[in-house]
Formats: C-alpha cells, structure tokens, sequence
C-alpha cells in the first residue's frame, strides 16, 4: 500500500492540466551536438550550468510538472551548493530519469535496434530514488521502411518497455513508458499508422503479461507522421486525427497520461500538432508534452554558452513552455506566434 501510494502521489503531481514534461536527459553524444550548433563544448561545467539555467527559470513551474534528468545531472548542484533535482522540487516540478542505457543493433534483425539497460536496475533506482527522482524513463525506437521494424524488433522492444516499466513500479517510482517510431525515412504517413498502431498493439499486450499497473505509469508516443524525406507531408489536421485515431485503438483508457515525444518537429510543428490533437473529439486521457529539442532549441540560441544571456535564454524557455501549455489545453494560436515572432 505505502509503494501504491507512492506511485500514485508522483502521478497526482505530474498529471495537471495545461502542464507538462521538460526532457532533459540527452545523453553525452546528443547534448555535444545540440551544443556544437552553438559554438559551445560539452564539458560537464557547461553542461551543468545549462540545466541549471532550465531549472532555475523562474515561473517554469506554471507550465511543466516534471523534468527528465540525465543520471548525470541527478548529483550536480546550481551555484549556491543546491542539489539539480532539489532546485526543480522547489519550483514544484517532479524531478525524473533516464534509466535506459541506449540502443544497440538488434542481433538477427538487420536495421532493427533494440535499448539496453535492464541489468542492475533494480538497484540502480534505489541510487536514483535517494538523489531525489519519483518517476523514470526508458526509451524504444522503431526504424521504419517497408519491411522494418521486424516483428522481433517489436516483440523484442516491447518486453524490456513491459520488464522496465514493471521494474519501477515495484521500486515505488513511475514509468514513463516510450515506444519512438521514427520520422526518419521516406515513409507515408499510412506506413507510420500502420507501424504506430502494430507497436502499441505489443506494448500494452507485454505491460499486461507483466502485471504493470496502467493507473501508475506514463504513456510516451510519438506522433503518426510521415518520413522526413517523403514527398507529401501531411497537414496538422490529419496528423492530429491519425494520432488519436491509433491511440483509440490502442491505449487503454486507464493510463493515467499520454504525453507525446517532439522527435524531429520544429518546435512550433509540435506546439501545432499538440494543440490539433487536443481539439479532436472523444479521448480518455489528457494529452500533454513531453519534449526536449521542442522546448530547449530558442533558449539554446539564446544561450550559447554566455552568463550575460541567461535571462534571455530563460525567458525563451519561459515562452515556449507557455506556449505549449495552451496547446494541452487546446488554445494554442499558431498566427499569434507568427506575429508576435
């Protein structure tokens, strides 16, 4: 009962409407290439005072309920000596982490990928639960052409999600459950349906098999989109019908929040398909964000790397983070911000 109560006071804390989730957990190779851009290197000072500068934004609390963290972050401290995950707690928003531990080739299954980090896991969330995370992270992706993902890369993903998520659970921490079909490619939006509702289909059989409690987790999809290289690329209309068409079919109405992964989108594409999505019709569970480039990209710019831009970079994250609490509500307006840009 304490573990039940647990978990379900994470969820109380995360689920609130017009809120959602800051990713911040890139891993050491994509946060040195989202640094690159600006001419900054990825040194652990530097990436420490960028998550600093996320968490300290002052009013970010008004828009985002939980923050995902890098293991790394979870023992670093701001200026004052005060722990990340604290700095966060204090602004009322829930400090997470990234427990997987990245995506190696999947043996037998050539294109496919499957993500690592089951081993030690258990113990690993008793490390994390003491520095301060209520809830974790793991995430599968889903290469897509006509013939991937293979229907072991499917099974194969969707057991460690299951093994994962049920993992935490016993450890009293929320899963945030992750299944990435990828924009990359040349694929139609019919073929992202087609792959996107398959996955999920297998997620949810396994997180049954496992005995996951669908009332204590957190649902992360991406959204049904065409390849980024295929030639007509759909309006936000259809992918917001696509989108919640296949989650329909699929996601049980007991998952406490679904809150969509940005992938590859501008962040004003995944403010927009947000907002679409949460104009649709009939849904059972609240529709929120969970982005990481989508919401760290203007601040970025702002930034680089310059102690005299942090208020600037602040209040770009401020004012994205803003906008796409509108757009979970479903009262984000996509000319208001072409205007006022």
């Amino acid at each position: 009962m304490q573990t039940e109560n647990a978990l379900q006071s994470t969820i109380d804390a995360i689920v609130q409407d017009g809120k959602g989730l800051l990713a911040a957990d890139e891993s050491g190779g994509t946060i040195a290439k989202r640094f690159k851009t600006i001419d900054v290197e990825s040194t652990e000072e530097n990436r420490r005072a960028w998550r600093t500068l996320l968490l300290s934004t002052p009013g970010l609390g008004q828009y985002v309920s939980g923050v995902i963290l890098y293991e790394e972050t979870l023992g670093q401290h701001a200026d004052d000596g005060e722990p990340l995950p604290s700095l966060a707690a204090r602004q009322g928003i829930v400090p997470g982490i990234k427990v997987d531990t990245g995506k190696i080739a999947l043996a037998h299954a050539s294109g496919d990928e499957i993500t690592q980090g089951l081993d030690g896991l258990a113990a690993r969330l008793e490390k994390y639960k003491a520095q301060g995370a209520r809830f974790a992270k793991w995430r599968a992706v889903y290469n897509v052409s006509e013939t991937l993902p293979s229907r072991l890369a499917v099974q194969a993903n969707a057991e460690s999600l299951a093994r994962y998520a049920a993992i935490c659970q016993e450890a009293g921490i929320v899963p945030i459950v992750e299944p990435e079909v990828l924009m990359d490619g040349g694929h139609s939006i019919d073929r992202c349906a087609q792959v996107t509702e398959l996955v999920l289909h297998e997620v949810f059989h396994a997180l049954h098999r496992h005995a996951v409690v669908l009332e204590h987790m957190l649902f992360k999809p991406s959204m049904v989109l065409p390849g980024k290289t295929y030639a007509r690329q759909a309006g936000v209309e259809e992918v917001a019908a696509r989108t919640v068409s296949i989650l329909g079919r699929t996601v049980p109405p007991a998952v406490a929040g679904i809150y969509f992964l940005s992938g590859g989108q501008t962040p004003q594409e995944a403010s927009a398909h947000l907002n679409a999505i949460n104009r649709t019709g009939r849904r059972p569970w609240p529709l929120s964000f969970s982005y990481g480039r989508a919401l760290q990209e203007p601040p970025l710019a702002a930034w680089r790397g310059k102690p005299e831009n942090v208020k600037a970079a602040q209040q770009a994250l401020l004012e994205r983070a803003r906008l796409n609490g509108a757009a979970a509500r479903g009262c984000y307006d996509a000319k208001e911000e072409a205007r006022s840009a």
